[in-house]
């Protein structure tokens, strides 16, 4: 971990020393004696070194200040920060990336704030919206970005806004088109900029394409594959730089029973998904060394619009000799309809889980009204996994690190 100290008093140089001498990177900064800071990192015996107070905020873990708060505006101001993001306690500021925060009302009154930034794509309506509202509810600070929020989905993004007026809830409408890579990385560069960071990505944005398999057109094909599985790889790919500096983060991915067993008619939504769900898996193993978690939620059947939002496959004419397994996609369609739950039960899972603390969370998360087997499917494939992993010998490589994250960018 990287700590920067404001303040190298006798407070800030013993505990530089101790965060030095525990083996994190410790850089000492004031805004005077700079003979003083160099004796401190020599003392401290760890990896320490003196710097400015620009140098210390830098990318810093933990940044702590030790001065009095009648001088924090002005060492604030030399370190380039703002408030917003550092604030005090009474001689001393803790400032976490994860959201951890230390507020001083100058009356000695302390207060904490753990609450996420989150990005959520497919807000517009169903799950992402739903998830939206009930983070924001909690306090957590949302991005619900959604196509076109000023053409054909201004209605759902006037309703967001007005709901978060009415109810001061922390939501912000953002464009994002999933497919396109500018427009994911406008986005999120617009979270970064209002908010600091980003600590959470939800991947939700997706469509249901029912129909035999030969039915559907490659063409059909290759737009699902870019929306479900693509989308989720460039809203990955623009917040990992941001979480890897901040060496914290969660990439959710919303995934589907369909992403861990296959129904007739669904094959390419099935493929989809269960492309979505190697992806995230790997994207787990792979971070975990940073600090990292990828974490998959697998809804069953729910009450959204994504019925009605259905594709049919294109070339029907395929079909006319298939016979009975014509009807499969009637049949499952309306299977699934009859027996949709109450969507709030998802948007409880994914509340849960983004309060769950850093290294506790689960790799898959089965959430649904039937069972299907899904849940001994994920128990054994995790034995399996681990036994693969320890094969190749990366059993330890692949273990999430708490507060010990390597490298950044």
């Amino acid at each position: 971990m990287r700590v920067g100290i404001l303040g190298s008093g006798l407070m800030g140089g013993k505990l530089g020393t101790i965060f030095a001498r525990a083996g994190h990177e410790v850089v000492f900064s004031y805004t005077r004696s700079n003979d003083k800071l160099k004796r401190l990192a020599r003392d401290a015996q760890g990896n320490a070194r003196a710097g400015t107070p620009g140098e210390a905020a830098k990318e810093a873990d933990a940044l702590l200040l030790a001065v009095h708060w009648s001088r924090i505006d002005d060492v604030l101001k030399q370190a380039g920060q703002s408030a917003e993001f550092i604030s005090c306690t009474q001689t001393l500021c803790f400032r976490h990336q994860s959201g951890f925060r230390y507020r001083h009302n100058r009356q000695g009154r302390i207060t904490m704030n753990s609450k996420q930034v989150v990005l959520i794509t497919g807000s517009s309506t169903g799950f992402g919206r739903l998830f939206a509202e009930t983070l924001a509810r909690k306090g957590h600070t949302v991005f619900a970005t959604m196509r076109d929020p000023i053409g054909r989905n201004a209605k759902n993004a006037s309703e967001i806004r007005t709901l978060a007026e009415k109810e001061s809830l922390p939501i912000h409408v953002l464009e994002v088109d999933v497919t396109d890579d500018a427009s994911v990385g406008r986005a999120v560069d617009a979270a970064v900029a209002k908010a600091g960071r980003i600590d959470v990505a939800i991947n939700n944005a997706g469509y249901y394409l029912s129909g035999l398999a030969e039915a559907v057109t490659t063409e059909q094909a290759q737009r699902l594959m870019d929306t479900n599985f693509l989308g989720p790889v460039r809203v990955n790919r623009a917040v990992l730089p941001h979480m890897r500096r901040q060496r914290s983060g969660v990439l959710m991915h919303i995934s589907s029973g369909a992403g861990r067993v296959i129904l007739p008619s669904a094959g390419f939504y099935c493929a989809s998904k269960f492309a979505l769900e190697a992806l995230a898996e790997a994207y787990s193993y792979e971070l975990a060394a940073q600090g990292i978690e990828s974490v998959i939620v697998e809804p069953g059947q729910y009450e959204t619009p994504v019925f009605g939002n259905t594709v049919t496959a294109a070339d029907q004419a395929r079909t006319n000799t298939y016979g009975a397994a014509k009807e499969f996609p009637a049949k499952i369609n309306g299977a699934l309809s009859s027996t949709a739950g109450n969507a709030q039960e998802v948007a409880d899972v994914v509340l849960g889980i983004i309060e769950t603390p850093a290294g506790e969370k689960q790799l898959r998360y089965f959430v649904s009204p039937q069972n299907f087997g899904v849940n001994e499917i994920n128990a054994l494939a995790k034995q399996i996994q681990s036994k693969v992993l320890e094969g190749f010998g990366l059993g330890a490589d692949t273990k999430f690190l708490k507060g010990k994250a390597v490298g950044s960018v």
